[in-house]
């Protein structure tokens, strides 16, 4: 991560998410997905299934640059960033754009428990196109993840709490998370990036027709 900051042009941009509707859509399915999995979900599962949707739609942000070239991605390999004792790991879920929710949240229960028992495999680990670091659960509201190379940005989530929102000239208070993007200015600029996470966001405050089949 060191040789990463030091030799990846980073730049970073943040939105703030109300993620009111995204917390009821959680509570509505945590019964049915737990009776289908045996995982609890978590909001990181719903970014996840979301981000993998945001990134079919923006494929310019689903690229790297390897060996002095741009390279766009086919598939979609999400990485989810994981404490363990020695360190911090990222396993993938592979084209997580055309897995359902209960595949999501079956693969990244595997995978966390392979890597806390420290049982990741290469073929785990390698092959990710793009990462989700969520420190939320840590109390960590906003910080800027470092890149992991050759992907060209990874998505940085804090914690979510009850926040000051002006709806309609109306201060009221809705949970709300901030999300940072930090993108490689090599593989794609400001304003395909802004998109993108601009999507997402709206994705992410209207989860029910981004989660429902075509």
């Amino acid at each position: 991560t060191t040789e990463a900051k030091q030799t990846i042009p980073h730049f970073y941009l943040t939105m703030e998410v109300v993620a009111r509707r995204l917390l009821e859509l959680r509570e509505g399915l945590l019964a049915f997905v737990e009776s289908r999995t045996g995982a609890r979900l978590t909001l990181s599962d719903l970014l996840l299934k979301v981000i993998g949707l945001a990134l079919a739609r923006h494929p310019e942000v689903n690229a790297s640059w390897e060996d002095g070239k741009l390279r766009r991605h086919r598939g979609i390999h999400l990485g989810l960033a994981v404490a363990v004792e020695q360190g911090l790991v990222v396993p993938v879920i592979r084209d997580a754009d055309k897995k359902s929710l209960i595949e999501i949240v079956g693969e990244r229960k595997s995978l966390v428990e392979k890597a806390q028992s420290g049982k990741l495999t290469l073929d785990d680990i390698s092959g990710g196109t793009f990462t989700l670091s969520n420190l939320g659960m840590y109390g960590v509201d906003l910080f800027q993840a470092i890149i992991n190379p050759p992907q060209g940005a990874i998505l940085a989530v804090g914690s979510v709490r009850e926040r000051a929102v002006v709806e309609n000239g109306t201060v009221v208070a809705w949970p709300t998370f901030f999300m940072t993007l930090s993108v490689d200015h090599r593989v794609t600029d400001g304003a395909h990036a802004a998109l993108f996470l601009k999507d997402l966001k709206e994705m992410l405050e209207s989860p029910y027709p981004a989660l429902l089949p075509d």
